[in-house]
């Protein structure tokens, strides 16, 4: 029996490792396809604040804000939501994020009349965002063009510090792109280099 020496066990227990980390991105981090060939197509949404298991999640459709919040865990405490904003369906990319913030309570009753001061109360608020950019990548999310900064446009292969620092001087000439095909416009950006960029971008 040929038995491998110390140095080629670890040569093939580093060749598994990446072996199955490519294949842990292929299927966790791209779309899988339905049996009719076209990508199945997930919503990614981010819960993230005072709920027990804050994480990101990927929903088959668009959930809304009730179903997002359930899926971490749901609140930590009984809290009023909004019943219209419940049933708001949210966008793929989307950020929950869960606070809890202290409010006054006024008194009944004036404090010339012997009155208490209001008393505190813990209330829970939900914030709307949108997901950082390099999390928006990993799931091949697009960035709003009008809003990206220099620093995140640097995490796009092809762009560089000078060519974001041109894509946020043109926005800021422009007051915004009207949409993603004026990074045509851009000082150094071409054709051939917008083909290569544009997939990454839209603009609300």
């Amino acid at each position: 029996m040929k038995y491998f020496s110390l140095s080629q066990q670890w040569v093939l227990l580093v060749a598994a490792l990446l072996l199955l980390g490519s294949l842990t991105f292929k299927f966790y981090y791209y779309p899988r396809a339905t049996p009719s060939g076209e990508p199945l197509k997930e919503s990614v949404v981010e819960v993230l604040g005072e709920v027990p298991q804050p994480g990101i999640y990927l929903f088959k459709n668009p959930p809304n804000l009730s179903e997002a919040i359930q899926r971490a865990g749901g609140l930590k405490e009984t809290a009023q939501v909004d019943t219209t904003s419940s049933s708001t369906i949210l966008e793929t990319g989307t950020l929950l994020t869960v606070t809890r913030e202290s409010s006054q309570i006024p008194s009944p009753l004036p404090l010339s009349t012997g009155g208490q001061r209001g008393m505190k109360q813990d209330e829970i608020k939900i914030r709307i965002g949108r997901m950082a950019a390099h999390k928006l990548l990993v799931f091949s999310l697009p960035l709003d063009l009008n809003h990206v900064s220099a620093e995140d446009l640097c995490l796009i292969p092809g762009i560089g510090k000078s060519s974001a620092q041109e894509i946020v001087a043109y926005r800021e000439r422009r007051k915004g792109f009207r949409s993603v095909e004026e990074l045509k416009n851009v000082r150094g950006i071409g054709e051939k280099k917008y083909q290569d960029l544009r997939g990454f971008f839209a603009t609300k």
